[in-house]
């Protein structure tokens, strides 16, 4: 069960995901998730580094889309467009019925395909069932949904179980 939580990679933060060690591994698009991935929980606002993220990983030729269990879809869409990267919001991970949709709009297999997130109970599971290359990040804020804060209990377990400490792991791949 554990391999199916096991992250590819961590990260401290998203911003220090690189696009052409993404390109080197083969991965032409990238499904991130939205609340305190590449925003705060619930702040649909773009920020000079989320920009620059994003204009570096498109510098790469690598294909965009945010995949989020979000209900908010207004508000994702706006934060989408104004970065120009299309969203799917109700995405219902761990399902994967939302990741099989965004890689057929970018045109690309599971193979070639990393997922970012800040859950290992949504983002990387989800992301491994497909095959995906996944890339867990620490979340940006400690403000999140009270589901999710009870859940980050049993995760912050599955990540010791892992030797992955979100606390110590310098940013580099997790093998």
């Amino acid at each position: 069960m554990l391999r199916w939580l096991r992250p590819a990679e961590f990260h401290k933060t998203v911003w220090q995901v690189d696009g052409a060690k993404l390109v080197s591994r083969g991965v032409v698009a990238v499904l991130v998730d939205l609340d305190n991935t590449i925003v705060e929980y619930r702040q649909y606002r773009t920020s000079d580094a989320l920009e620059k993220w994003i204009a570096g990983l498109k510098s790469h030729g690598l294909r965009i889309c945010i995949v989020s269990n979000s209900r908010r879809q207004a508000l994702a869409a706006s934060l989408g467009a104004h970065i120009d990267v299309p969203v799917i919001t109700r995405a219902g991970k761990p399902s994967r019925r939302a990741l099989r949709r965004a890689m057929a709009m970018l045109g690309a297999g599971p193979s070639e395909t990393a997922v970012i997130g800040d859950q290992v109970f949504t983002d990387i599971l989800a992301g491994n069932r497909l095959g995906c290359h996944t890339i867990l990040v620490s979340p940006l804020s400690r403000h999140e949904f009270p589901g999710t804060r009870l859940v980050r209990i049993l995760e912050r377990f599955v990540l010791r179980s892992l030797k992955i400490d979100q606390e110590a792991v310098p940013p580099d791949h997790v093998q």
